[in-house]
């Protein structure tokens, strides 16, 4: 879910809104960077075939797409604070629910719960910061400060990986899979989170003095024109040709994401030869990983300034996918690493750079239904990708499917070609922005 507009911060430079922006994305993901390899080994170790675990992740992309547009009418009524609030509620839920799951429908209810957290969480708080800034600087980029966000993402990420690696390595509790213990600080954590976002995010909406019992039904209203405004949103792609490329390159990067996120560790246990071995390893490579991530999200800002936001960003692509397609050819778990560390580091590179040309195309009345298209696109594109290499993984191998999915995803590099022309237009016309 993408936040929606009109909710900016109470009395609030976009200097400090930057602040609250990275601390509550550094809250955000290093405890998910506990549990970003065991996701997917933990139904595994209690029995799950390939095409089952990679059928848990079309669960969380499905729920993601149904609930995208009805919790952004949500947050469009009752404001970003309370739904980022419920959101982060949820995500404790899920993380205790995961903790106790033992067959396919126990983690399926699980990554439910997954998904309507990240449909609650995915962009209310960006968009919260986005336009907070254009209500001090009209038009201003904001390429630079998602670069941060994207190396404070990576370094909280990389940091949560490496304690879950060592958390798997120490397994003090013998009563429990080594591969339980992460998800049981996830938890715990998740719960910090909750706290954080209640203290620290405050919004405009919440000294209007508006009825409750008014927001309410203005909530209920909301959610039910979602249709209507995925009528809308497809009518702006149909009209915006380069937001309709964007939406495509958001597709076949998820493809690219189902390699990195879902592939790796299982590759990587059938290189070492148990899942529990392959847990203790991806602690370190997740944690390296994340912090190519943070590397890489830094040089997207250099890049964009060096060659311009687009082109940058079709480079990225192209070697972002043909990296994904060398983590399939590689033979051995060294080979695999340093494959999967390219990747990420790729990966941190062209988000920002493909969230920044977003923004180019939406305003503030606009900007709620462009990002949550493109959420609902990538997590669509991520839930029919999983089962399908799932399924290539159980007739052909774990490899060849992970050569598919990164070769599919090159692909996306060519639906940037209305992006790059757009920008030499602005830059034929004389337009500059104000980079933030």
């Amino acid at each position: 879910m993408r936040g929606a507009t009109g909710h900016g911060p109470v009395n609030l430079s976009p200097g400090a809104a930057r602040r609250i922006l990275l601390l509550l994305t550094a809250t955000r993901w290093f405890p998910v960077g506990l549990v970003v390899a065991a996701i997917t080994l933990l139904p595994l170790e209690r029995g799950l075939s390939i095409a089952e675990t990679m059928t848990l992740a079309s669960v969380t992309g499905l729920v993601v797409f149904a609930l995208e547009l009805p919790t952004g009418g949500i947050a469009d009524a009752l404001g970003r604070r309370p739904v980022l609030i419920v959101a982060a509620a949820v995500q404790v839920v899920a993380a205790g629910l995961f903790v106790v799951a033992s067959s396919f429908w126990m983690f399926a209810v699980a990554s439910a719960a997954m998904g309507v957290f990240r449909a609650l969480d995915s962009g209310p708080l960006e968009a919260w910061f986005v336009d907070a800034v254009h209500a001090r600087r009209p038009g201003a980029d904001v390429d630079r400060t998602l670069a941060h966000q994207g190396t404070v993402l990576g370094v909280s990420m990389a940091l949560g990986a490496l304690v879950s690696g060592g958390l798997v390595w120490w397994h003090p509790l013998r009563a429990w899979s080594a591969l339980t213990l992460p998800f049981a600080v996830y938890t715990a954590l998740a719960i910090v989170h909750l706290i954080m976002v209640g203290v620290l995010l405050k919004e405009a909406r919440a000294e209007t003095g508006e009825p409750a019992p008014s927001r309410v039904r203005a909530a209920v209203d909301s959610a039910r024109a979602a249709p209507s405004v995925v009528a809308e949103g497809v009518q702006l792609a149909r009209t915006n040709r380069v937001l309709r490329g964007l939406l495509l390159v958001e597709a076949l990067w998820s493809v690219a994401m189902v390699v990195m996120e879902s592939f790796q560790p299982i590759r990587l246990a059938e290189l070492v030869g148990s899942e529990e071995q392959a847990g203790v390893l991806m602690g370190p490579v997740a944690s390296a990983g994340w912090a190519v991530f943070a590397g890489g999200s830094a040089l997207g800002a250099l890049a964009a300034r060096r060659w311009g936001v687009a082109r940058a960003a079709v480079v990225t692509r192209i070697m972002h996918g043909l990296a994904a397609v060398w983590m399939g050819l590689a033979a051995g778990p060294a080979a695999l690493v340093a494959a999967y560390l390219v990747t990420y580091g790729l990966h941190g590179t062209g988000g920002p750079l493909v969230r920044t040309l977003l923004h180019r195309e939406s305003s503030a009345r606009t900007r709620a239904t462009v990002l949550s298209m493109a959420s609902m696109t990538g997590f669509a594109a991520f839930a029919v990708a999983s089962p399908v290499l799932g399924w290539t993984a159980e007739v052909l191998s774990t490899a060849v499917a992970m050569v598919v999915g990164g070769a599919v995803s090159v692909l996306g590099a060519w639906f940037l070609r209305a992006a790059v022309r757009s920008e030499r237009d602005r830059l034929a016309a004389g337009m500059r922005t104000t980079r933030i």
